[in-house]
């Protein structure tokens, strides 16, 4: 993405301010429906990062798995499991949430000491008339055609015995339906005597 140097750095602050507030509210807030929405908009920010440094494939990516499965799959999640119950507090309570706090502001330091004594030198870009997904799909085809089509079978083992694991707790269900169903079609039997019974009335005659 070739922009002007200032359309990159507003792009690059409103993107980093979105991403930081998108990741306070998922550690803040006590709903957690609320953070995992917000989980989203913290990978969606950084796909837009992933724009800006050019790599449309990586943006791609995290857009499609992290947004689109990932995070979809929490939030089913989520909305099946929750129950609307207030937590209890713990006693103590307070002594948690500082060493929480201590261990966040640590690893804060930390990152913020190596963000600053890393030399971020600004490399050249070499131009190029293609893209990287289309570079990425040019290597999948013909340098790793083999990994990748073992992968594709991989994948199409696993989608299969999920299918049959899944199917399995049905078959029960549909026979017994299908036993009830002859069940009810059927008229209940007379009520027989036993052949014992019958022949001892005839000896006693």
């Amino acid at each position: 993405m070739n922009l002007a140097e200032g359309v990159q750095i507003v792009s690059f602050g409103i993107l980093a301010a979105m991403m930081i507030g998108a990741a306070l509210g998922v550690v803040l807030l006590s709903n957690i429906v609320y953070s995992a929405f917000l989980l989203g908009g913290v990978f969606i920010s950084m796909a837009g990062l992933y724009l800006l440094l050019n790599a449309d494939f990586v943006a791609a990516a995290q857009v499609l798995i992290y947004v689109g499965a990932v995070n979809i799959l929490i939030l089913f999640a989520i909305m099946l499991v929750n129950k609307r119950e207030d937590f209890p507090k713990l006693p103590k309570y307070w002594i948690r949430r500082g060493a929480t706090a201590v261990v966040c502001a640590g690893v804060f330091a930390l990152l913020s000491t190596m963000v600053l004594s890393t030399p971020w030198a600004v490399m050249p870009i070499r131009a190029t008339a293609l893209s990287s997904t289309v570079q990425i799909g040019e290597h999948f085809f013909s340098d790793f055609l083999l990994p990748f089509e073992l992968v594709s079978v991989l994948l199409l083992m696993a989608m299969v015995g999920a299918i049959l694991l899944a199917r399995r707790e049905l078959v029960p269900a549909r026979e017994l339906l299908e036993t009830e169903q002859k069940t009810d079609l059927q008229l209940p039997e007379r009520p027989r005597e036993p052949v014992a019974a019958i022949g001892s009335t005839t000896d006693k005659e």
